[in-house]
């Protein structure tokens, strides 16, 4: 039985290949410590930093079969953990970003709202105006605004001349134009 204080790394990594758990431990108890230092120097925190050890050592044991070592096993581990450091602050900058961003979206969705509430009140105030016009005066502006209509359109339409039309419209327009810039006024305070 070795003891395995005394083994090198390669020594330990081989064992640990064949699922020896005392050899995992040694690892585990040879670098942990120093692996947490590491990490925690780069994210400062100290749970993230215990878990990201944690979830490295646990990895390297249910993948033991599969790690091929290139380097030097101190060398693998370091690097592992670098690369959990990046992927944790990266995902945290991606989890930042999408909370601004559903923040900015929540500020202007009630933005939005209120925008379309104020729109379709406006809408209906203006509507009453034009329905206080008389008669031939509302239905000209109406040929004229909702429905694009020409003048020459709305004169072969309602069999007047081009000159009434320009009057009706023109004289519609000097009625609400006072009434709508009050309202306008009022409803943008």
């Amino acid at each position: 039985m070795p003891v395995y204080q005394s083994l090198t790394d390669a020594e330990l990594f081989s064992l640990l290949c064949n699922s020896d758990h005392k050899a995992y431990t040694e690892i585990y108890d040879r670098y942990s410590g120093l692996l947490y230092v590491h990490a925690y120097k780069r994210i400062r925190n100290r749970e993230e930093a215990r878990d990201l050890i944690h979830e490295l050592f646990s990895v390297l044991w249910s993948k033991r079969d599969q790690i091929i070592l290139k380097t030097e096993l101190s060398a693998y581990l370091y690097r592992a953990v670098r690369n959990r450091v990046i992927d944790l602050v990266n995902h945290s900058k991606l989890q930042s970003s999408y909370i601004s961003s559903f923040d900015g979206f929540l500020n202007n969705g009630t933005n939005i709202t209120d925008h379309v509430i104020r729109q379709k009140e406006l809408s209906l105030l203006i509507e009453k105006e034009i329905d206080s016009l008389p008669e031939k005066m509302k239905q000209v502006f109406n040929l004229s605004r909702n429905e694009y209509r020409s003048h020459k359109e709305i004169s072969e339409t309602l069999e007047i001349s081009e000159l009434t039309v320009r009057k009706q419209i023109n004289n519609a327009l000097k009625v609400l134009r006072p009434k709508l810039s009050k309202l306008l006024t009022f409803f943008f305070l």
